[in-house]
């Protein structure tokens, strides 16, 4: 990415600048004038600018090489902060994450589902707490990124008693303008399984991968598209939203055909758990790979596997992804055997005129999706490509 030399391009030439340094890592002030292709003055004086503003910091002079010795500069840690809230089917998580993207600080809420009567006062708590523990830092948050599935009161349906009406209690809730009256920082909100899409663009395989499908399994299943290094998003913000892709043609007259979320989300996993008197939250445990459990681990794993091989096949045939990554909230030794067994299950498609994508472990991991809501507030005021804030309403 270039910058201009012209007028009125201060803030956007600072976000180059910024911008080439969190790719290339430190590097000296001539170095970045050749990268950006800005003159060797404009670099000075955003440099100095971003100095100021303690964003950036020097480092150890580079000495032993022809001419004067040069001094890199890095991107300053501590230079912004923003916090990431992710609501989720049975945990609530705020994150806060420093200038080069990484978790400083986590408060985590665990509850049977998410009610919003309370809901609101948990999040107020946790800001509360994460502000006490910064101290000074505070100061330096530049935003609030809040994630969370869409249409949370259709959940409302798998459930009963008192979980299933405080579900439909969701339907035609703002929780971004609830959120929004707790603080004073700018909040945006991004679907869940999209923001964690984001963190893996933005600390992932997004790094050395273009194009990719990226699947994130918990108690459902969801996902999102990266095309040519940008996530892409729609009006109804549904682009790369497998979990209502149809596993099957329909069947007899007033049946459909069961839909990716049905057969490969750890919500059937913890199902099979409860029915066999099991903790349903071993999913996330790696001690779900014992032999006691094999009974659940092994038909389930089946059906999933299948399933995301079909995904693979179709991803590879409607978009030419490079890549389809797949990451998740459960045990990672459950998630290995199911990236396993999806390869396994790939050899059954035929990639006859297409580009097989590749098969990929996702880098972020479990917190990916309040990694990625705090991701969004600093890429809006730092980062020159804006087209990766994600602005959904929550209906």
């Amino acid at each position: 990415m270039r910058g201009s030399n012209h007028s009125g391009m201060r803030q956007f030439n600072e976000r180059i600048v910024l911008q080439a340094i969190r790719h290339h890592g430190a590097i000296p002030k001539a170095d970045l004038a050749r990268l950006t292709q800005l003159s060797t003055q404009t670099v000075a004086i955003i440099v100095g600018r971003l100095l100021d503003d303690d964003l950036l910091v020097k480092q150890e002079r580079i000495r032993g090489k022809i001419g004067q010795p040069s001094v890199p500069l890095s991107l300053n840690p501590e230079g912004a902060y923003s916090i990431g809230i992710q609501v989720g089917r049975r945990n609530l998580e705020l994150l806060v994450a420093d200038f080069c993207g990484q978790p400083v600080l986590r408060h985590e809420v665990h509850y049977e589902y998410p009610d919003p009567q309370v809901l609101t006062a948990q999040i107020a708590e946790g800001l509360q707490s994460l502000q006490a523990r910064m101290g000074e830092r505070w100061s330096r948050v530049v935003g609030v990124g809040l994630t969370a599935p869409l249409s949370v009161h259709k959940w409302a349906d798998l459930m009963q008693g008192e979980a299933a009406q405080a579900l439909r209690r969701w339907e035609g809730l703002n929780l971004r303008a609830q959120v929004q009256a707790l603080t004073d920082l700018p909040v945006v909100f991004a679907k869940d399984t999209m923001a964690a899409c984001v963190a893996e663009l933005l600390q992932g395989h997004g790094q050395d991968t273009r194009s990719f499908l990226y699947v994130f399994v918990g108690t459902f299943i969801g996902g999102g598209l990266v095309l040519g290094g940008h996530v892409l998003s729609t009006d109804r913000g549904n682009a790369g939203a497998i979990g209502s892709m149809p596993m099957d043609r329909p069947g007899q007259a007033g049946t459909f055909p069961p839909q990716l979320l049905q057969v490969a989300s750890g919500w059937q996993l913890e199902q099979a758990l409860l029915a066999q008197g099991h903790d349903p939250l071993l999913i996330h445990d790696d001690a779900i790979m014992q032999s006691d459990y094999q009974t659940c681990t092994g038909p389930w794993l089946q059906q999933a596997s299948q399933a995301l091989a079909m995904v693979v096949a179709n991803a590879a045939a409607l978009l030419d992804v490079d890549a389809v990554v797949v990451d998740g909230s459960l045990g990672a030794s459950l998630m290995n055997a199911l990236r396993e067994r999806t390869q396994q299950a790939l050899a059954s498609y035929r990639f006859d005129g297409m580009h097989q994508p590749r098969l990929l472990a996702g880098r972020v991991g479990a917190h990916a999706r309040a990694l990625g809501g705090a991701l969004l507030p600093l890429h809006r005021q730092f980062f020159p490509d804006k087209d990766i804030i994600l602005k959904q309403d929550l209906e």
